[in-house]
């Protein structure tokens, strides 16, 4: 599929769901040609776990994904006992001797990710809500892709999947980790593109609700929002309009389908006291 290149892969996205930039697209390509990492920020609602998904899909390859969280830790990454198995083989046969064979290993992303190799995409998600200390530790399985389980061995992959990490900026990320990928920042796409995104994702919408919705959500990121509107919402919210059959945006539709693209109270708050400005022309 990528021997089209550049373009090839485009297109591929594209009837995938996912309307990639030229920008995107390259970076996407010369990580898969290069086997390198792809790490992508930018803001939350933009597109960067989506990629991994469609990514996995047209090229027929499985999606680990492995999202991060505060305080996890080795063990849930790369593999786990299964204690409780352990112990029933344990009570049954009353031999610890081979207690630690593969068949009470509990695989976690990592380790599949390392087995599957280029057969799977590897997404790790929200990489700045580790640590310091997982972060490095992550980096270390970047660098050689393999596991060593003193039970049982060294697992590797002679070809690596596809990794792609991805970034909130909720803390900065250490230059060793940026060096050691390919790099591309996903902003807010530009008016048309998202009304083109919308579109591709909804075919239903039409096209004069779709500007309307885009237009009207464009304002609300202007706003001093706690949680601005990724392009999910946008497509959310114009969804939500076409079903109740909405030609257009008004100010009592608005009103009553807000939830749809506004999810914190604080900024419910906040829109609706210029949610006449907001939707005007729309």
């Amino acid at each position: 599929m990528t021997d089209g290149g550049v373009a090839g892969l485009t297109e591929a996205l594209r009837e995938g769901g996912y309307l990639a930039d030229r920008g995107l697209a390259t970076a996407v390509h010369v990580a898969l040609s290069l086997r390198r990492p792809l790490l992508l920020e930018g803001e939350v609602g933009v597109g960067k776990t989506e990629i991994a998904k469609v990514l996995a899909t047209v090229l027929h390859r499985d999606l680990i994904r492995l999202q991060c969280y505060e305080g996890i830790d080795t063990n849930q990454a790369l593999y786990e006992w299964d204690y409780s198995r352990q112990l029933l083989h344990l009570r049954a046969s009353s031999q610890a001797a081979d207690l630690f064979g593969p068949e009470f290993l509990l695989e976690r992303p990592l380790l599949r990710a390392v087995r599957a190799g280029e057969r799977a995409v590897l997404l790790i998600d929200e990489i700045d809500r580790a640590d310091d200390e997982f972060e490095a530790f992550l980096l270390e399985v970047l660098s050689d892709f393999q596991i060593s389980i003193p039970e049982i061995g060294t697992v590797a992959c002679e070809r690596p999947p596809l990794v792609i990490l991805t970034s909130n900026r909720t803390r900065e990320l250490h230059d060793a980790l940026r060096r050691r990928c390919m790099y591309h920042w996903i902003d807010y796409p530009s008016f048309d593109r998202e009304v083109e995104i919308v579109l591709l994702r909804s075919p239903s919408v039409p096209a004069a609700l779709a500007r309307s919705v885009v237009a009207a959500v464009t304002r609300l990121r202007g706003l001093d929002l706690v949680k601005p509107p990724g392009v999910a919402e946008t497509i959310d919210w114009a969804t939500t309009l076409e079903f109740l059959g909405a030609a257009g945006l008004s100010l009592p539709l608005a009103e009553d389908t807000l939830g749809a693209v506004v999810k914190e109270h604080d900024d419910l708050a906040l829109v609706r006291e210029s949610l006449g400005e907001i939707v005007s022309d729309a």
